[in-house]
């Protein structure tokens, strides 16, 4: 898989043969592979991507640096004529191939261009794998904690509903590590599912009289199918809710009149 250029050169590799007759074929620079070397200095991706995409007529200086971050982060700042680029470690053995994906989402987001398809589909590949999703979830797991309020609140008990629905759609099969109110309120996240710590969080604004059980057994549901239908890929999109997911959301009790309800409910201005 190869990264979006803007210009064909001819080289020799790419030859064929016809009779006696040998010829080159224009080769576009999206299909060169990159260097096989196992290990390259970090900042060398981003030195490629500038002058491959032009982004200005002089590249600034550039300093790139592996850190331990708690999850899978990546920065990038621009100041003045120099770049600071900080990476999660958990990519520190990722190939050439995927950190030189990464530097054009990174430099695209800087220089406010859109990042190339197979950029994104490259380095989606690479971090929604079997093995690089362990060791996200691991990291995350053993550098980062995770606060909560008690899943027991004081209108409605998360645990006594996590188990109802465990039986009667999931034959008991998931397991949580815990369950339990967010510490604040928000405006903008009702509830989620930690894979890394395997936690379910529901906002606590709904913890109140004014708010229908129903409502919360509906958000607590729709967290367990996160559960059961992982984040995946459709190409360079990253798929957050599969076809697979909203059927079997479809299964929730009154869920047409129960999504209607979320969306014109609003617990922070009661």
């Amino acid at each position: 898989m190869g990264l979006r250029p803007r210009l064909l050169k001819v080289h020799r590799s790419a030859v064929t043969t016809c009779s006696s007759e040998v010829r080159f074929v224009p080769m576009p620079i999206e299909q060169l592979p990159l260097p096989l070397a196992v290990s390259i200095e970090p900042v060398e991706p981003f030195r490629r991507v500038f002058r491959r995409l032009r982004f200005a007529a002089v590249p600034p200086s550039v300093r790139v640096e592996f850190r331990p971050f708690a999850g899978l982060r990546s920065t990038i700042r621009l100041r003045k004529d120099h770049l600071e680029v900080c990476l999660s470690d958990v990519l520190q053995d990722a190939s050439p191939l995927v950190l030189e994906a990464l530097a054009e989402i990174l430099l695209c987001k800087v220089y406010r261009r859109r990042a190339s398809r197979e950029a994104r589909e490259c380095y989606l590949a690479h971090i929604l794998s079997p093995g690089i999703r362990q060791r996200i979830d691991q990291t995350r797991r053993q550098r980062g904690a995770k606060r909560l309020l008690p899943a027991h609140g004081r209108w409605h008990d998360l645990e006594e509903i996590f188990h109802r629905l465990n039986q009667r759609f999931f034959n008991g099969k998931l397991s949580v590590t815990r369950l339990g109110w967010s510490l604040k309120s928000s405006q903008t996240t009702l509830g989620h599912y930690d894979a890394g710590h395997g936690v379910i969080v529901i906002n606590r604004a709904l913890d109140s009289s004014t708010v229908p059980a129903n409502l919360v057994e509906y958000l607590v549901f729709h967290e367990m199918l996160h559960m059961r239908f992982p984040v995946g890929r459709d190409g360079h999109r990253r798929v957050v809710h599969s076809r697979e997911f909203r059927k079997a959301e479809q299964e929730f009790p009154n869920y047409e009149e129960a999504k209607k309800s979320l969306k014109h409910f609003h617990p922070w201005k009661e």
